[in-house]
């Protein structure tokens, strides 16, 4: 009995296979149609999250960046696509009250240090270099895939920075610093080396919107948490930790994230919009120049989703030969 899928039947299924053209996209409806130019590229996510900060005191900061890798994982982007940057574990600091577990709230409901965080660099390992290494691509030939940034063209990218800094400048381990010309060139290498179609930059230190000021690549979206000559704020201390668990900036920032969901979410422009003196106490500032698309119609899931699409098309009857 001759084998029942020939090779004429399978040049068939290859045929209408590739007239199909099955389009899969990531990263969130279309909404009223409404898609700039570099949009229309767009089929994947990225997140590239980083605490800079050591030491006990700024527990802060790694809670904040453990907070928001948990909202993009809930929002829908795998680990596989997020590269976490940690520079001290304060799961398992003496000092912790509440061994292995790390908090952002004193509810101490939600533990962000469960069993599925993948941590990809912790550490000693959180450097400048490393950081520059990730957005750009430039590793050693022996760095694993997990500590890669394997985005490319049609990438949407998230990047997410916690620590102290200044006028122009985010400390790294209290030894070294990264400017805001580094950050530039960094992401100038990007554009040339077609690593991202838009790309997303928040910031929240004192006088984190300087960190911007910089940048010339385009399709670069960017806000901080503070202007020049401002600070950024914790909140709320905790009484059994005895520390803040948080800043202000981003506790609202996951706030607002936290009332969205895959499959219902808002624009950007409303979470610009969520913003309030009276809670964050600092004024985010935006770089909206270098970006073509209206605030309004950038829906969050443009950078944190991970919806798939299929797009068929309409083949005409007389396409299909019976090769038998």
């Amino acid at each position: 009995m001759p084998w029942p899928f020939t090779h004429r039947r399978l040049a068939t299924c290859v045929v209408v296979l590739l007239a199909v053209g099955v389009f899969i996209k990531q990263g969130g409806a279309e909404r009223d149609g409404h898609y700039g130019a570099s949009q229309q590229g767009h089929t994947n996510n990225w997140a590239v999250l980083v605490d800079t900060s050591r030491f006990w005191f700024n527990y802060r900061h790694p809670a904040n960046t453990l907070a928001v890798y948990r909202s993009v994982k809930r929002m829908g982007i795998p680990d596989s696509n997020i590269i976490l940057m940690l520079a001290d574990d304060m799961a398992c600091n003496p000092r912790n009250v509440f061994p292995g577990r790390v908090f952002a709230s004193d509810a101490h409901k939600i533990d962000l240090y469960g069993t599925d965080v993948e941590v990809d660099y912790r550490g000693y390992e959180v450097t400048v270099e490393n950081f520059l290494r990730v957005l750009t691509g430039r590793h050693d030939g022996d760095t694993p895939r997990s500590k890669r940034l394997l985005s490319d063209t049609n990438s949407n990218i998230f990047i997410y920075m916690s620590g102290h800094g200044g006028d122009e400048f985010i400390k790294f381990q209290d030894s070294e610093e990264l400017s805001a010309l580094d950050i530039s060139e960094a992401l100038s290498h990007m554009y040339q080396q077609k690593r991202y179609n838009e790309i997303f930059f928040m910031v929240d230190t004192c006088q984190a919107a300087t960190l911007h000021r910089r940048i010339t690549s385009p399709n670069v979206l960017a806000v901080g948490g503070s202007l020049l000559g401002e600070n950024a704020y914790s909140y709320r201390v905790d009484s059994e930790i005895g520390l803040s668990l948080s800043d202000r900036f981003t506790y609202y920032t996951l706030d607002f994230f936290e009332r969205q969901s895959k499959e219902k979410s808002g624009t950007i422009a409303h979470l610009n919009s969520s913003y309030q003196f009276s809670q964050i106490q600092s004024h985010p500032g935006w770089r909206t120049d270098l970006f073509d698309r209206p605030l309004d119609q950038v829906p969050l899931t443009d950078f944190f989703g991970f919806a798939t699409h299929v797009q068929l098309t309409h083949i005409p009857k007389d396409f299909l030969v019976d090769l038998d």
